[in-house]
């Protein structure tokens, strides 16, 4: 009984972590295109400028 409650509770912290990494990964995906669009605009402006 004390061992599956401890198995899941690992189980569940493994999980927290991988879903973390995710949640970073796709936070870190879009930071990257708002930068590169950010980027892409602010170099078409000033070759216009």
């Amino acid at each position: 009984m004390v061992t599956e409650k401890t198995n899941v509770k690992k189980e569940v912290e493994q999980n927290e972590k991988y879903s973390l990494k995710g949640t970073m990964f796709s936070v870190g995906v879009v930071a990257a295109v708002i930068i590169a669009t950010y980027l892409v605009l602010f170099v078409l402006y000033m070759i216009r400028v």
